[in-house]
């Protein structure tokens, strides 16, 4: 090895070491977290910016029977029970924006350990699926389940808590199960929801 060569070996060497440090320094947080050792709600934390409290006005005219706003792009659940007391919550949403559903809707019906079965979209697009899966540890439904006036659409847990925080679903809005179970008990048949 020439000199020359050296010498620009050892200068890119500590360019890029002096870059990772400065690196390091300024990103405290980041150079800490070991991966695979996050707690489930250090997925809030990442989303510190769009995951923040609403003010329930701007989107209902009243509380009656309680109220849910599901915001997409933030993969965020807030609820709002007919006394005005309000929790916000991470969620899963839909896989891609053809899968998305948008608008008022209401819970129409409450499941404790719901059954599920693929719709007939979700068969064609995936054939090798199960036709039917009972309450249960395998079920995507996870533990508790709110349904909709619209057909296929759930509010429900899930037992495969990777998918909160991300675009994971056929249309639902997933909740780790102990959230739904919270939902589930604070929501009634009418409880308004407003999917944006």
């Amino acid at each position: 090895m020439t000199k020359d060569t050296f010498s620009k070996l050892s200068r890119r060497g500590f360019i890029a070491g002096t870059a990772a440090a400065a690196g390091a320094v300024a990103t405290p947080g980041f150079a800490q977290t070991a991966v695979g050792s996050r707690d489930p709600n250090d997925i809030v934390k990442r989303n510190i910016s769009s995951f923040r409290s609403l003010d329930w006005q701007p989107y209902f005219s009243n509380l009656k029977n309680g109220a849910i706003l599901v915001d997409i792009d933030s993969r965020a659940l807030h609820m709002w029970t007919q006394e005005g007391n309000y929790k916000l919550y991470p969620s899963s949403v839909p896989l891609s924006e053809d899968l998305t559903r948008r608008g008022r809707t209401s819970v129409i019906r409450k499941v404790e350990g719901p059954s599920w079965a693929p719709t007939p979209a979700m068969r064609k697009r995936n054939p090798e699926w199960p036709e039917f899966v009972g309450p249960g540890p395998d079920n995507p439904l996870g533990s508790h389940a709110l349904y909709l006036t619209w057909t296929y659409y759930r509010i429900h847990g899930t037992h495969d808590t990777r998918k909160i925080g991300r675009k994971s679903s056929n249309g639902c809005i997933g909740l780790y199960n102990e959230h739904i179970a919270e939902v589930f008990e604070k929501s009634k048949i009418g409880t308004q929801v407003l999917l944006i």
